[in-house]
């Protein structure tokens, strides 16, 4: 599981009725470095299932690859990454 921060929102013409339900958002990663300094992020963006309904700017915890799926068992959602939680605040330890 990954933070990552919610930059805006995917939209479709067309989609798989197994979409209804949530939305799809686009988010970039963030390392250590980016989240102690509040540095712009510079990864690679995803495109994530949410049905928590996290807003833009927002962190979140990020599931990716098979674990993505999981909450949807025994149905079949075609999801790389999903948003697992919302995160209020982050508290580093040295």
């Amino acid at each position: 599981m990954r933070i990552a921060k919610i930059l805006g929102n995917v939209v479709l013409g067309r989609s798989l009725p197994s979409f209804e339900g949530a939305r799809l958002r686009l988010a970039v990663p963030l390392s250590l470095e980016e989240l102690q300094s509040e540095s712009e992020p510079t990864g690679e963006t995803l495109v994530l299932w949410d049905e928590l309904g996290a807003g833009d700017g927002s962190l979140i915890a990020l599931s990716e690859s098979g674990e993505a799926s999981q909450p949807f068992r025994p149905k079949i959602k075609p999801v790389d990454a999903y948003n697992a939680a919302i995160l209020d605040s982050l508290n580093f330890v040295s």
